[in-house]
């Protein structure tokens, strides 16, 4: 196979390919590997890392705003864009409470989304969108662009570690997603594969279960606490990543770490740098 320049990434003095496979040889003595021993002892056995999703990797807010402003040029829309991404992102927590307390069947993320959708019409002022541009923009869920640190961070941490989602969207999101956004993902996993949502024990156990390791083994990695705080419950490790931005410039949630949580990094890019990447 013939590479090209653009094919690669410069990475300090490394060269890794942009598929986030590193050239041959990369990991020999005097390299990656030898840095594990100077890591905490925590997170010496780490061998997967499990992201969530949503406000960790990407940013659903300015993603809505954007394709939001968008449909309101093309449709004479006069809404406000950024409280309404706030109410559709409000409305997930209560909806998943639902089907938590048996008021609703299992239901997958993208039906939430719609009901949720559905619920903020007359709110909005929508009632002249169309089923088919109702449908479409209930899929930007599938759209969301991810935060400026988050691929080039995920191709470093590739390069020793199984990466995978663990959110509670579910399968064809994340897979449209990570298509979409080019997140290097080495398999896709979702709280629809355990029929619950987190933060319920089932879906960690699950997804170390899935992966074939122990839940020490994984690490978690999310910008809310109570992912985390959830995933260190059962044994896994974990990575706080705060997002100040997530919920906009008046974000005050999520910003402080918790001193159970084995390692804080600003972003991806750091949390690859303190994993010797």
């Amino acid at each position: 196979m013939i590479y090209r320049r653009r094919d690669f990434l410069r990475l300090g003095t490394t060269t890794v390919m942009a598929t986030g496979m590193p050239p041959r040889g990369w990991l020999r003595a005097g390299s990656v590997q030898d840095f594990s021993e100077r890591l905490p002892e925590r997170v010496r056995g780490v061998r997967a890392l499990t992201f969530d999703v949503f406000g960790t990797v990407v940013d659903w807010r300015s993603s809505i705003i954007r394709e939001g402003r968008d449909l309101g040029a093309r449709k004479r829309l006069n809404v406000d864009w950024g409280a309404f991404a706030d109410r559709w992102r409000g409305g997930y927590g209560p909806a998943m409470g639902r089907v938590r307390r048996g008021e609703l069947p299992w239901t997958k993320i993208d039906d939430l989304h719609r009901m949720i959708l559905d619920e903020l019409v007359p709110e909005f002022g929508l009632e002249n969108l169309t089923e088919a541009e109702l449908v479409e923009f209930n899929y930007v869920w599938h759209r969301l662009s991810p935060w400026p640190d988050a691929v080039l961070g995920l191709t470093r941490l590739r390069v020793r570690y199984i990466l995978s989602t663990l959110s509670n969207g579910n399968v064809a999101l994340l897979t449209n997603m990570a298509k979409a956004a080019g997140l290097p993902w080495d398999v896709v996993l979702s709280a629809e594969l355990a029929q619950a949502y987190k933060p319920d024990p089932v879906v960690y156990r699950k997804a170390a279960d899935l992966l074939g390791l122990a839940p020490e083994q994984v690490m978690m990695v999310a910008a809310h606490g109570g992912d985390l705080r959830a995933a260190a419950a059962l044994g896994f490790r974990t990575a706080f990543i705060p997002r100040p931005l997530e919920y906009g410039p008046d974000n005050k949630r999520d910003l402080r770490p918790d001193p159970v949580f084995d390692l804080v990094a600003d972003d991806f890019v750091d949390l690859a740098a303190q994993l010797g990447l």
